[in-house]
Parts: C-alpha cells; sequence; structure tokens
C-alpha cells in the first residue's frame, strides 16, 4: 500500500496539524516531509499540486491543504 505524505514548513499550524495527522493515521502509512529542512523537495510537493503547507498527499494523489500555514513561495524564501 502506498504511503501518505504530509508536507510541512515547521510553524506552530504545521506542527500542530502533524501531531494530528499522526493521531489519525499510523506513522507507517504516512511519510513526513518538513520542507524547511528539504528544501530539495519542494519541487516534488509542487509536481503533486501542493501550493501551500500543511498539505497532506493522498496515495491516490488527492491533495488535501489544512489550515494554512505557508504558501510553498514563502517556503522557498
Amino acid at each position: 500500500m502506498a504511503k501518505s505524505v504530509f508536507y510541512h514548513a515547521g510553524c506552530p499550524v504545521c506542527v500542530s496539524a502533524e501531531q494530528d495527522i499522526l493521531s489519525l493515521i499510523d506513522k507507517e502509512q504516512v511519510e513526513i516531509v518538513h520542507l524547511g529542512e528539504q528544501k530539495s523537495r519542494i519541487t516534488e510537493a509542487e509536481s503533486q499540486g501542493v501550493k501551500s503547507v500543511p498539505a497532506l498527499l493522498t496515495p491516490n494523489g488527492n491533495v488535501l491543504h489544512l489550515n494554512f500555514g505557508a504558501s510553498l513561495e514563502d517556503v522557498k524564501g
């Protein structure tokens, strides 16, 4: 089974959403990607349709944008 991918930038909104996601989805089924620390993955996130973080990419390719924390343009710096 494919994993979900949770993209975030480390801000308080993102950290709170990460905690909620991990309480809902088994941590073996979700990959956590901190775009502030893994800037090389920003292009990947954009290509999947992520516009802002926090965002959850589901295994079937849907992007769920959660409680706005930062745009990807802000994360790029």
